[in-house]
């Protein structure tokens, strides 16, 4: 076997282009392209596919809300994976020369950018943190949309108004007291288990 070959043996990964509807995959060692539903069947179909040729990696750029399902379904199966800034990508697809763009073509830059750059993976995330993630994101859009609703009661005249908006206040307080509880009730330490570990805070709660 050449060297060539043993390195691209060495470092095979899976290229994914994730989109709203698709997972668009490509195996750098064989060459075989896939595409999968971007849904539960998919994910499963895809992580099925993935243990009969168990790769270094499996490489995706994050795409909003299209790319969440599938990277908890990676975590829970165990799947090494890097996710690659999109800005990256693109320098990277400029200076191999593969601008060209279609779902297939990028998801075969992400597997070869996986493995000439050794992109190393990141740990699986547990259930607990990816939702601590969601309740952070859910918590910091209230705090905007509680700031917003405090400078627009400066500004009404109305009554009807007025009231709606103070309700609105009361909501959103109610809510941020809600996801804040919950993010302190996850980040209540464990007790200490026979081996000695502990689990520790993720996030730490604060009103605004």
């Amino acid at each position: 076997m050449t060297s060539k070959g043993a390195e691209k043996l060495k470092n095979d990964t899976i290229g994914v282009d994730v989109s709203k509807d698709h997972l668009d995959a490509y195996h750098l060692n064989n060459g075989e392209s896939r595409r999968f539903a971007n849904d539960r069947s998919g994910h499963r179909a895809f992580v099925k596919w993935l243990a009969q040729t168990p790769v270094d990696r499996v490489v995706f750029e994050p795409t909003g809300p299209y790319h969440r399902a599938f990277e908890r379904a990676l975590g829970k199966a165990g799947v090494p994976f890097a996710k690659v800034n999109p800005r990256q990508a693109r320098r990277f697809a400029e200076a191999v020369g593969t601008l060209a763009k279609t779902d297939r073509m990028d998801a075969a830059m992400l597997a070869r950018m996986g493995a000439l750059l050794e992109l190393q993976t990141r740990p699986p995330q547990t259930q607990t943190m990816l939702e601590l993630k969601e309740l952070h994101l859910a918590r910091q859009a209230l705090v905007k949309d509680h700031a917003a609703a405090k400078n627009r009661r400066n500004a009404l005249t109305a009554l009807l108004l007025k009231r709606q908006n103070a309700q609105r206040l009361e909501q959103i307080e109610r809510q941020m007291a809600a996801i804040e509880a919950a993010i302190l009730a996850k980040n209540t330490p464990t007790p200490i288990s026979p081996d000695g570990s502990q689990s520790s805070s993720a996030f730490q709660a604060s009103r605004p």
